[in-house]
């Protein structure tokens, strides 16, 4: 493997969308935790996931969570690694308020903000695989034979 990312959903009906992304870790070889874990409903263990999880291998964070949407921000409260927040939909316009609480974060605590749903689950295992490249070669590689099909697996 070639790196480790863990992606938290807030509610087990998430994990449909964020499905999506699995083909794009395996094509980068890129480990993927998935796990359930509520900011609003588990946020002892959502901080104690956070910041623990470099010393766990993790590379990179990512919170998916739709209405209020804290869980990148949770995630990243916690934490000194990259974190990328995926907004989902079911809320107000079927997402928009996912993704406002997603992308407005205050100074000095920075979330990725994808775009709403699955094409924000994809483009956070891009996002992932483009940061684990800048230390590895076999991930820069991948990254490139990507590009050139036209980022399509």
């Amino acid at each position: 493997m070639n790196g480790k990312a863990a992606i938290l959903i807030g509610s087990e009906t998430d994990r449909a969308t964020i499905e999506a992304s699995k083909k794009y870790f395996d094509y980068f070889d890129i480990e993927m935790d998935l796990r359930v874990m509520s900011a609003h409903r588990n946020p002892a263990q959502v901080a104690e996931f956070a910041t623990s999880a470099r010393d766990n291998g993790y590379s990179v964070l990512i919170g998916a969570a739709g209405m209020a949407a804290h869980l990148a921000g949770a995630l990243k409260a916690h934490s000194t690694l990259p974190v990328i927040g995926i907004p989902l939909g079911g809320g107000i316009e079927d997402g928009l308020d996912a993704l406002m609480s997603t992308v407005q974060m205050p100074k000095g605590v920075p979330v990725a903000t994808m775009a709403v749903g699955k094409a924000g689950a994809i483009n956070a295992a891009i996002l992932t695989a483009e940061i684990i490249s800048l230390n590895n070669n076999a991930v820069r590689g991948k990254l490139t034979e990507f590009k050139n099909n036209g980022a399509k697996l």
